[in-house]
């Protein structure tokens, strides 16, 4: 509330206040009687409501003069009644100035104009009465600490949802079975250490020890048909497939692919070291195809890479058998009644027991257990 005269005269005072019901606006307070402020009850820029006493009026009976009156009658609380918002604001007319001392003579009878003030949108409550909520600075982790504890997530890539989805999906449907053996790798150690040379010199290419596998597994589809075989849920038959395609499990930063050998029935160890090279490229350049891994109809998992000693492989539906290989260590073996030191692995083959019986689990397996120890049975046909 801004004063404009220390004195006043009936109905003749301007003053502002701020209107409630989150509005502002200024109008004239009509002074009840001539006489003298004393004292403000009202902050200036304060909210009031109709009826507030807004200051303490000490009447005079004329004129007011600047020297002081001998008597003080008792000054009484003028209060604040709202006038009704007028329905157009008039129009603005320019504010007379006004006089810095009220001059000795007449008073005038009529009251300056006041400019029209913008009515604004305002909030009940007082400006001063809202404090700003400061937001609180985000924790920072120091990660040198000892004893932190955190965790993040990560979404899982479209690669590892699909294999998580098939190997439940194998878990869910088929009986799965696993039988286990040891292989002798003395032979076939030998055999590469002695040819390794003269086969890379010819092929271009280093012989490993997955030819062997591939090959030997090969030679035991032939023999157990129904391991090579699957059952096919829609129509509730067995499908024999005259053609053997392996699928080689091979890791990737992304995950596990198992790119598919095919016609392996028909090839020799190049042919299928060749093979396994060209797939391995694609998949550690990410250049696999969905060709590349369609179909297939045996799978040999190869955990020895990674210092594996056993484990139990999971079908790649929808086939019905699977072998696992593991890494290769010395160990104490009885050799023709003596304890000798060899060159050991052990071999897995999970397979579904709804198609396939213990017998031809385990005549499959000790076919390749045969044929890996001796090569030469591949070429006696035995």
């Amino acid at each position: 509330m801004k004063l404009l005269q220390s004195t006043l005269q009936p109905f003749q005072n301007p003053s502002r206040r701020g209107m409630s019901g989150g509005r502002k606006t200024s109008v004239q307070v009509p002074s009840p009687s001539a006489g003298v402020i004393e004292e403000l009850l009202v902050p200036d820029g304060g909210k009031v409501e109709g009826g507030t006493p807004l200051f303490k009026l000490r009447k005079t009976d004329g004129a007011p003069a600047k020297a002081k009156l001998a008597a003080k009658p008792i000054p009484e609380a003028a209060t604040f009644t709202p006038p009704p918002a007028p329905s157009t604001p008039p129009p603005p007319t320019p504010p007379s100035p006004l006089p810095t001392e009220v001059a000795s003579g007449p008073i005038p009878s009529t009251m300056p104009p006041v400019p029209p003030v913008t009515v604004q949108a305002m909030d009940s409550k007082p400006v001063s009465a809202v404090k700003p909520t400061a937001t609180p600075p985000s924790p920072v982790m120091d990660t040198s600490a000892k004893g932190i504890r955190s965790e993040q997530r990560v979404k899982m890539n479209r690669m590892r949802l699909r294999i998580a989805q098939r190997l439940k999906e194998a878990q869910n449907v088929c009986a799965m079975l696993t039988t286990f053996n040891e292989i002798d790798m003395s032979n076939i150690q030998q055999m590469r250490a002695h040819h390794r040379d003269s086969f890379l010199k010819k092929h271009n290419l280093k012989l490993g020890f997955m030819s062997a596998f591939v090959k030997a597994a090969a030679y035991a589809l032939q023999d157990q048909p129904v391991v090579n075989a699957v059952i096919d849920d829609t129509t509730k038959e067995i499908v024999y497939r005259d053609y053997i395609d392996i699928s080689v499990a091979v890791a990737t930063p992304k995950g596990l692919v198992v790119p598919v050998i095919r016609n392996v029935e028909t090839m020799n160890f190049a042919d299928i070291e060749k093979a396994i090279n060209e797939l391995g490229e694609k998949a550690r350049k990410n250049e696999l195809a969905i060709e590349d891994m369609d179909g297939g109809t045996f799978t040999i998992s190869n955990g020895g890479v990674f210092g594996s000693l056993f484990g139990t492989p999971i079908i790649n539906p929808p086939q019905s058998a699977i072998l696992g290989m593991h890494g290769i260590f010395d160990r104490p073996v009885a050799v023709a009644g003596k304890v000798e030191v060899r060159p050991m692995m052990y071999v897995a083959l999970t397979y579904d027991h709804r198609l396939i019986d213990g017998r031809e689990a385990v005549t499959f397996l000790r076919k390749i257990k045969a044929t890996v120890e001796d090569p030469r049975v591949l070429l006696l046909d035995i």
